[in-house]
């Protein structure tokens, strides 16, 4: 598999509201977007490239209207782009979601995307009017959608679990010629060859370990192939759980009663169920949690680029009611250590093959 030059480096949180075991109890919602955008503020100062902020419809998440608080984010940042991670797209309205990214892209002068995928939780089916029996239909008719809505300026379209619309303006238009639209995927193989006959790029959830998805990339690939795309032309994106500490020791022994309250809280898994051998087992070479030192974090890094060839990589931070200054001494070593060293890795790589 090709390498790329360099890597990408970007931050994605879902705004959990867990119980932090430092304060007893969880932090406000407006407390915790506050703290989110002040995060997002350190990573653009620090140099990362992308912030994503999840959706979800529950009391435990501070998320619900990420465009909103993107719109917030892109008056205080001015080179992160940003995006979700993801949407919800089958319960979502397509015009209405590219009106409101259309407009974060103006307001932000071009650095919006959207991640659009069908998501882990179902609570927003039944809210906004949604059968949960049209779960992949839905996902696959508004995506169609959203993408006509890019790529018209006035648009004819017939529906059939969406609107029909009679040939109208599609307004505003954003500041980028063509608003950036990738397909957030889990594990299932319809998934990665949907997003390859589209000719969208991808991002991939990193549950566990990059070995399991190394034959779906290239289900990806093939399908992008068999429909006509350059799959040398299609970003790959990768991203998971994330916290780097100076030491292994230290990084883990602060993470792991966090990373076992989110289980708890937010997954939900019942008490105990997260021991602390699994969360070590985890953190280990080809496992899919990076957590550790930077070295540690770095040597996992290039495991995921030589083994998934993705171009960019998005830290899930913040998890578990982590405090906001050890999130924020994490991101500064993504920024600061990890992110120049793997670039300086990936760089020497692609320089050796050619």
């Amino acid at each position: 598999m090709k390498v790329q030059l360099n890597m990408d480096f970007g931050i994605f949180t879902f705004g959990e509201l867990s119980r932090s075991i430092s304060i007893g109890r969880a932090l406000s919602p407006h407390q915790r977007l506050k703290d989110i955008i002040e995060l997002a503020k350190l990573a653009d100062q620090a140099g990362l490239s992308f912030l994503g902020l999840g959706e979800h419809h529950r009391r435990d998440f501070a998320l619900s209207a990420p465009e909103i608080v993107l719109a917030a984010i892109a008056r205080e940042t001015t080179k992160l782009r940003l995006g979700t991670a993801v949407t919800v797209l089958s319960t979502q309205d397509p015009v209405r979601l590219f009106e409101q990214f259309a407009t974060l892209d103006l307001i932000s002068d071009g650095r919006a995307e959207i991640i659009a995928g069908r998501g882990a939780f179902v609570e927003s089916y039944p809210l906004f009017g949604h059968q949960l029996e049209d779960y992949d239909a839905l996902f696959d008719e508004k995506l169609c959608l959203l993408l006509e809505l890019r790529d018209n300026a006035a648009l004819e379209w017939q529906g059939t679990l969406t609107q029909s619309i009679p040939g109208m303006d599609i307004a505003p238009r954003p500041a980028q010629d063509k608003l950036p639209v990738w397909v957030g995927v889990g594990g299932t193989p319809a998934s990665f060859a949907r997003a390859g006959r589209l000719g969208l790029p991808l991002f991939i959830a990193l549950l566990s370990g990059p070995a399991r998805f190394r034959r779906l990339v290239e289900l990806y690939h093939q399908a992008a192939a068999d429909a006509g795309h350059d799959p040398a032309g299609l970003q790959v994106g990768a991203g998971g759980h994330f916290y780097a500490a100076p030491t292994s020791q230290q990084a883990r022994d602060t993470f792991y009663p966090y990373y076992r309250a989110y289980f708890e809280q937010n997954m939900p898994r019942p008490i105990d169920h997260f021991p602390r051998s699994t969360f070590d087992d985890w953190t280990e070479p080809g496992g899919g949690l990076l957590v550790g030192s930077p070295q540690q974090v770095i040597e996992k890094l290039l495991e995921i680029h030589q083994t998934l060839g993705n171009s960019r990589y998005l830290a899930q931070i913040g998890l578990g009611g982590l405090p906001f200054a050890e999130t924020a001494r994490s991101i500064e070593l993504l920024a600061t250590e990890i992110m120049p060293a793997v670039n300086r890795e990936i760089a020497g790589a692609d320089g050796q093959d050619s």
